[in-house]
Formats: C-alpha cells, sequence, structure tokens
C-alpha cells in the first residue's frame, strides 16, 4: 500500500530542505500538515497535526534517516506498531542549482493498512499533493 507524488519546484535544493525541515513553521504554510514540532535528528520524535476531511489528528512519529539537502522520512503508527503504520518520505532531487523534484510518498503497513487505506486513502494522495503546491508556492514565492 503505497501513495506517490513528485513535484518539479523552481527553488534550490537549500532552499526545499529548508522549509521542509523547519516543522515549527508548517502551520504557516502547509493544509496538510497543520502543525508540527520537532527536529530532522534521527532517533528523535516529532508531534505532528494533520488535517483529513474536518479531523484533526495528532500522531508521533519517530525520524528515521536524514541526508541534509536530499533525504528524510519518519515512522508513524496509529494506536500502535503493527496496527496502522505509515513510512513517509520526502526526497530530494536535484534537477539543476535552481531547480528539483521532489518526491514525497507513503509506504503503509499493518493489520488495518487495507480497510483504513480504502477509507482514506484517495483524500490522503489528495492531501499529499495539496502540500506539494503549497511547498512550491513557498518555496518560489
Amino acid at each position: 500500500m503505497k501513495i506517490r507524488t513528485e513535484i518539479i519546484i523552481n527553488a534550490s535544493k537549500e532552499k526545499v530542505w529548508d522549509i521542509l525541515t523547519d516543522f515549527g513553521n508548517y502551520s504557516s504554510w502547509n493544509p496538510f500538515i497543520i502543525h508540527s514540532k520537532g527536529q530532522a535528528v534521527v532517533g528523535t520524535k516529532l508531534t505532528n497535526t494533520m488535517k483529513n476531511s474536518d479531523k484533526d489528528m495528532t500522531f508521533k512519529p519517530t525520524i528515521l534517516k536524514v541526508e541534509t539537502y536530499r533525504y528524510f522520512d519518519w515512522l508513524g503508527s496509529l494506536w500502535f506498531k503493527g496496527v496502522f503504520d505509515g513510512h513517509h518520505y520526502f526526497e530530494i532531487e536535484e534537477i539543476n542549482s535552481n531547480q528539483v523534484k521532489l518526491n514525497h510518498g507513503e509506504n503503509f503497513s499493518g493489520i488495518l493498512s487495507k480497510m483504513i487505506l480504502k477509507k482514506i486513502g484517495e483524500e490522503t494522495r489528495g492531501n499529499f499533493v495539496k502540500m506539494n503546491m503549497a511547498l512550491k508556492e513557498k518555496a518560489e514565492g
């Protein structure tokens, strides 16, 4: 079970990285992850609040890997590991010094993943796209 999105952003990898990893400012631009606290440091937990439909949901994923200006990801779980887990990632591919391709996605697993994604999968994918567009607007603005 996967959601994968991509977008071309006319900005440097450094600028895109700085926006994506400035979690405290997500509320100023991000329509999907509307609040976030934490740092892009392996092993630390973020506190993220996402908006899906009319509902806000707070979760505390753990940062798994960080490659400055290139990649970071986290693993979050609903209730406890193995029920509905999401491995969320952001990969920045430099096209040139002022243009990148952002690969943004999530791999889902767990005993309830199929059922939950059947309900919220399309909307969640749409929210990834909205986040990508908002990031593009902020980075290019």
